[in-house]
């Protein structure tokens, strides 16, 4: 398999198998998101519930795009991944894989909402930190400004989703006259039609948007495994027409030479000289490129490399307010650099097919725990219609928002906190249960320190012993 040896494919086989495992578990973790507010309202029974959420959850992956996949994968810097063996590299994935699937089972299994993203990335994070401690050549070799972004957003998120419920909330008693929808179900009963369509839709969104958002970090991980053990495949889009990249490189030279640089500041400056010096080194490496199947491993290393670069320099010079260029330039400038790094930004088809398939049927299955927490437990009243649907309608906008720019946010986080917020929004804070809000803040602060920790003396103990 991929000219490995049968040692080598069975610890393959084993690490994207147990990638499936991890967003199996994201699925029967988090479903408890997109379900709790239809099965509290009578709005759905449990078992057409769940079947329906792992549809739509299956369905997000695909239609998300690969922009979260990539903020996972690229967390670490290709140098890591560079090892010479190969061992090395099983062992970085087997840490992370083991942190991660360890700590949300037993978040799950207390029944306590816990943040997959935080989980994941968190043991990304250790296994960087250790190798950063141990590597041979001095360096850091975590991405923490990749890192940074993403903590923002994992931080801000559930803030968010918090606020605007208690703001919805507010809009909905000022706009809807009739109350039956801030009312608790009775008994069995199920809500009005108009009530029940709109907690359905708003269950649809936020299984979707949490396929759209959490799939794609299963997606970003298999391709943390697959350019870590078969990088000849997998580290760069071989399968790619080298003329089309040579394309964007003339018409970047073309932006760039127009470029006066006589009243931009130092800075801007800088960043516009690491732009043209990457793009010299990817001439260098794709100008005689016919055929990327036949470019040596070290060789696409240093295309990924001088890509991703290419791309935060870009980024940070485009937000320049001093840079001389007219906006239809920057326009190219960002369409071309984008379309460039369409060679590293990407995933087969099948491990997209692979992750919705896990993600779908993982929120099949085991997902009560958590509906108790998140419909029972958070505040002390039962789930009201409008409590419901305005935490989901606020979960699937935060998600939804976060996905389109590229950044993994948290479900659980987000839609809990939308529920503690429409609590809030009805009769105060001492609508809030205490102890449950105590250990789902014990856990979102424990996750990250817990999971670095752990994944970090695992990767160093594995690599003692491969």
């Amino acid at each position: 398999m991929f000219g490995l040896d049968t040692s080598l494919t069975i610890l393959l086989i084993a690490c994207l198998l147990a990638a499936c495992i991890f967003e199996f578990i994201n699925g029967f973790h988090d479903t408890a998101n997109a379900v709790a507010t239809v099965i509290y309202t009578n709005s759905l029974k449990p078992y057409y519930a769940v079947v329906w959420s792992g549809i739509w959850n299956a369905i997000g992956v695909f239609a998300g795009g690969i922009a979260v996949a990539m903020g996972i994968s690229n967390l670490l810097p290709v140098e890591i991944l560079t090892d010479t063996n190969i061992y090395h590299n099983i062992a970085l994935i087997i840490s992370l894989l083991l942190t991660a699937i360890m700590w949300n089972l037993g978040t799950w299994y207390f029944g306590i909402p816990c943040s997959s993203s935080h989980t994941l990335i968190g043991s990304i994070l250790g296994v960087g930190v250790t190798y950063s401690l141990i590597a041979e050549k001095p360096g850091n070799y975590v991405n923490w400004s990749k890192a940074g972004e993403i903590g923002m957003s994992l931080l801000i998120s559930p803030i968010f989703g918090f606020s605007l419920a208690i703001l919805f909330m507010y809009i909905l008693r000022q706009v809807i006259k009739k109350k039956t929808i801030f009312k608790e179900p009775e008994g069995n009963n199920p809500p009005p039609f108009w009530i029940r369509l709109i907690l359905l839709l708003t269950c649809t969104s936020v299984s979707f948007s949490h396929g759209s958002n959490d799939g794609q970090k299963g997606v970003g991980l298999v391709m943390l495994i697959l350019i870590a053990i078969v990088p000849t495949y997998f580290t760069i889009d071989s399968g790619r027409d080298p003329m089309d990249f040579r394309k964007n490189m003339v018409s970047i030279d073309l932006v760039l030479n127009k470029v006066n640089t006589s009243n931009i500041e130092t800075a801007d400056s800088f960043e516009l000289a690491k732009v043209k010096h990457y793009l010299t080194d990817l001439h260098i490496h794709l100008d005689s490129v016919v055929d990327f199947n036949v470019v040596p491993v070290n060789s696409k290393y240093l295309i990924r490399k001088d890509l991703i670069t290419l791309g935060k320099a870009t980024k940070k010079l485009l937000d320049s307010e001093t840079l001389n260029m007219s906006v239809a330039d920057k326009k190219v400038l960002k369409a071309e650099v984008t379309s460039l790094k369409s060679l590293t930004d990407y995933a087969p088809f099948w491990v997209i097919l692979m992750i919705s398939i896990s993600l779908g049927l993982g929120t099949m299955i085991g997902w009560k725990r958590i509906v108790i927490t998140i419909g029972e437990k958070i505040g002390k009243q039962h789930l009201s219609y409008a409590q419901g649907a305005s935490s989901e309608l606020v979960a699937a906008g935060t998600i939804g928002v976060s996905t389109y720019l590229g950044l993994p946010v948290s479900t659980t986080q987000v839609l809990s906190s939308g529920i503690a917020g429409s609590m809030v929004a009805t009769k105060g804070v001492k609508n809030l249960q205490g102890g449950t809000i105590k250990n789902i803040a014990i856990a979102w602060i424990l996750t990250l320190p817990v999971c670095i920790v752990v994944a970090g003396l695992l990767y160093y103990v594995l690599r003692l012993v491969l």
